[in-house]
């Protein structure tokens, strides 16, 4: 038998950490973050410069470094929010993710993220600006 929870208390299961991996795409460069749901922050870890296998090999390192619970992945817009070729390709890169390591995927507007991180005197444009990205996402969990 369960033992009862006292009226409005919160499940532990619901108060556990997760860790997340988010990554800024680009076809020539993809920046990777880590971060958690308990401090709501990221940090950048590096720019993956690999294609095709490669760059899968190297965010499977990743994944298996930092066991996330799910993954994100920005995803760019014009200005005026409508799509265009890289809003696709990054999309086709969230469901490769999903289809080769079996996790969930979510996808953020990265709209600024880079002018962001330049802003924010970064010298890795692309690991900061996924890092922006997972704090985007760490605070729709709250």
């Amino acid at each position: 038998m369960k033992p009862r929870q006292p009226p409005g208390a919160v499940p532990a299961a619901a108060t556990a950490a997760q860790s997340f991996l988010a990554f800024d795409y680009g076809e020539r460069r993809v920046g990777a973050a880590a971060g958690n749901s308990l401090t709501g922050s990221a940090q950048p870890l590096r720019t993956i410069s690999l294609e095709g296998d490669a760059r899968f090999a190297a965010i499977g390192a990743l994944i298996d470094e930092w066991q996330p619970a799910a993954l994100v992945v920005g995803i760019p817009f014009h200005p005026d929010g409508a799509a265009h070729q890289n809003t696709h390709r990054a999309r086709r890169f969230a469901r490769q993710l999903q289809g080769r390591f079996a996790l969930p995927v979510h996808e953020v507007d990265e709209r600024y993220t880079t002018t962001d991180a330049v802003a924010g005197g970064a010298t890795d444009l692309d690991a900061a600006s996924a890092a922006i990205i997972l704090e985007q996402y760490l605070r729709t969990l709250k």
